[in-house]
């Protein structure tokens, strides 16, 4: 009877990916299996090819500031939908699970903090919300963190990550690339050093307003930076393009970018460049 009893037990259930614990990650470029404990260490750069993977908000703000140093700017500012836009779905729902994935209101996280020691203002795009697009909301926060740096003078450090403007806030979201130039240009009258870094991808509007328009623009490895498509580009000039005439090196060789520089060392670089741009000894 035990016997019967022990064949007729049930099978134990087999476990699914979300019942793992989450300790791998797959390089998206080599497909090798990385812990992610070393990966957060190497900060989120395979160790096997150098591929840059991407980082939200939050984890880029670990990667460049001092820690403990960051305090929050942003997040009093939330998108509205004048336009009552909708597509496959409303724009509002989209809105809404943006915000629940990320938890922040859009596309944009500011805030003060110090590398080596050095003060700066710092505006992170996250791609993880609607692919970092470009709405109202993200041109005001950078606008305000623009206007920030410039009163504080202290150096404005922009990273960009982004699919380009919203389409479904139209020609408001449009105009938030004459917006943040003019904010920008508060850093100029006051002499505050304006650094934009390119992460992969940087497109669209915020390519062809405030992310190129930088005292030092410098690159991730790899990053695809452009406005258009290659598709739109080659029927509109009717000539073939260079390969990877869109990745960061293809842009510094002729003069886009002023470096390409691998993230595990932005924060010693920002460190130096700063220290020369403001005259200012940095510590260690």
């Amino acid at each position: 009877m035990a016997l019967d009893r022990f064949f007729r037990r049930r099978k134990p259930q087999q476990q699914t990916a979300a019942d793992l614990p989450d300790l791998w990650t797959q390089c998206p470029a080599c497909k090798e299996g990385l812990y992610n404990r070393e990966l957060e260490q190497d900060a989120y750069v395979c160790p096997k090819c150098g591929h840059h993977l991407r980082l939200d908000a939050g984890r880029r703000v670990e990667v460049l500031a001092d820690p403990d140093s960051f305090r929050q700017l942003s997040g009093r500012v939330f998108p509205v939908d004048p336009l009552e836009f909708t597509d496959t779905e409303p724009y509002i729902e989209r809105l809404r699970r943006a915000q629940k994935k990320t938890g922040r209101p859009d596309a944009i996280l500011t805030g003060s903090a110090t590398i080596h020691g050095l003060p700066v203002t710092l505006a992170v795009m996250d791609f993880a919300f609607s692919g970092g697009s470009m709405g109202s909301v993200v041109g005001e926060e950078i606008s305000r963190a623009a206007e920030h740096a410039a009163q504080t003078r202290t150096p404005l450090v922009l990273v960009a990550a982004s699919g380009g403007a919203r389409m479904q806030e139209s020609a408001l979201s449009l105009m938030q690339m004459a917006k943040t130039t003019v904010a920008l240009e508060g850093l100029t009258e006051r002499c505050v050093p304006y650094v934009s870094i390119l992460t992969d991808p940087t497109t669209g509007g915020v390519t062809a307003s405030f992310a190129t328009i930088a005292d030092v623009i410098v690159a991730e490895p790899g990053a695809l930076i452009g406005f258009a498509g290659p598709r739109v580009i080659q029927q509109t000039i009717r000539q073939s393009l260079p390969e990877g005439f869109q990745r960061a090196e293809f842009l510094l060789d002729h003069g886009m970018v002023d470096d390409v520089v691998d993230r595990r060392e932005h924060r010693r670089y920002l460190a130096r460049l700063l220290g020369v741009l403001t005259r200012r000894e940095v510590g260690a």
